[in-house]
């Protein structure tokens, strides 16, 4: 392991007397090296929708960890990921989303794999000895559905019906099922891809750095709970007019870095992906009922609206903190028992992984 922090830092923490993690966790790029395998190649990652995958050869492609990978639907109807690498000199099989694929053919060298990704041609090989086709196959991954979303991992994340146990409770198992997928927005950002979650963790900044969401939710009832593997923040929505009406806005993070946002009548989906030490991508999606009249469609636009605001001020606050973590100023600070308990959450499950990591 080439990052080794401080031993201290590993320490589990309590609560009552936790700090945030030093500034080396999110500006040495060593870090980031290590948490590619250890949080990113032991957990879920949030690919794609299954509606967006009806029928054969139709494909995604992503990253799980640092390793490039596609997600398909076979011939028989059952999603699979593979290694988006060929066993031949490392080409791609796929390079972009798409529909209707027969096969897999690196862009390379023309090897070619069926949907099950065992390989069914390879040009110019029949000089090769011991070199049977049947024995080369891609390496796939581990892929799970839950109310249509589709994950995948590389590694020995526990089931993702465990991971996510309880959600169908509050939500209602038949709620996010009748979404559909609507559109997607990306942006990147000068920030470490933990700046970002941690600032998704606590509402303790909302009445500082959100005026207008500040006016949507009634902050002295936001609270904050923690599973195994997630959190929940909610709060009541302040039913005064407002394009959500009445109801609850539920903010789920599944680690390492998937966000549910949840309010009355959408879905929208968050995956922080990071680009380097200091920079990360943000892909948000948006599920909304099928049909729509014009109130409905209005409706929408206000949606996105005012997510896009939100998320410019949260932009704005975590670029500032980076360049401050960068800046050699910073000391580690005491969380809020109250506000932060699901950044201590997630900065617990990070040190887990990398004592793990450590003990390799």
């Amino acid at each position: 392991m080439s990052f080794k922090p401080e031993a201290d830092w590993l320490v589990p923490q309590p609560l009552e007397r936790a700090k945030a993690l030093p500034a080396e966790f999110y500006v040495d790029p060593d870090a980031l090296r290590q948490e590619w395998r250890s949080v990113f190649g032991r957990s879920w990652q949030l690919v794609a929708h299954a509606g967006g995958l009806p029928n054969a050869g139709d494909h995604v492609v992503g990253s799980c960890g640092s390793v490039p990978i596609l997600v398909i639907r076979g011939e028989d109807g059952a999603l699979r990921a593979f290694h988006n690498v060929c066993r031949h000199r490392a080409g791609p099989l796929l390079d972009g989303d798409g529909r209707g694929a027969r096969n897999l053919r690196c862009k390379y060298h023309g090897w070619t794999y069926d949907l099950k990704g065992c390989l069914r041609s390879a040009p110019d090989m029949e000089g090769a000895q011991d070199f049977e086709l049947s024995s080369v196959r891609l390496p796939e991954l581990r892929v799970a559905e839950w109310r249509g979303l589709v994950f995948v991992t590389q590694g020995d994340a526990p089931p993702l019906d465990l991971v996510l146990a309880g959600v169908d409770e509050r939500v209602g198992a038949s709620a996010l099922r009748e979404l559909r997928w609507h559109g997607r927005e990306s942006f990147e950002l000068e920030c470490n891809w933990k700046v970002y979650v941690d600032n998704y963790l606590e509402g303790y900044h909302v009445p500082h750095i959100h005026p207008e969401l500040t006016r949507l939710l009634d902050y002295r009832n936001y609270t904050t709970e923690t599973a195994a593997w997630y959190s929940l923040q909610a709060s009541p929505m302040k039913d005064a007019g407002n394009f959500y009406g009445s109801g609850e806005a539920l903010y789920y993070f599944v680690y390492p870095n998937t966000m549910l946002n949840i309010l009355p009548g959408r879905l929208q989906t968050n995956r922080v992906l990071p680009l380097g030490a200091e920079r990360c991508r943000v892909d948000f999606d948006y599920y909304y009922p099928d049909g729509a009249d014009a109130a409905e469609l209005e409706r929408r636009r206000q949606d996105q609206s005012f997510s896009a605001l939100v998320q410019r001020e949260d932009a704005d606050i975590c670029v500032a903190v980076q360049q401050r973590l960068a800046s050699g100023s910073y000391a580690p600070g005491r969380l809020c028992p109250k506000r932060e308990n699901a950044v201590h959450h997630f900065q617990e499950l990070l040190r887990r992984a990398w004592r793990d990591a450590a003990s390799v």
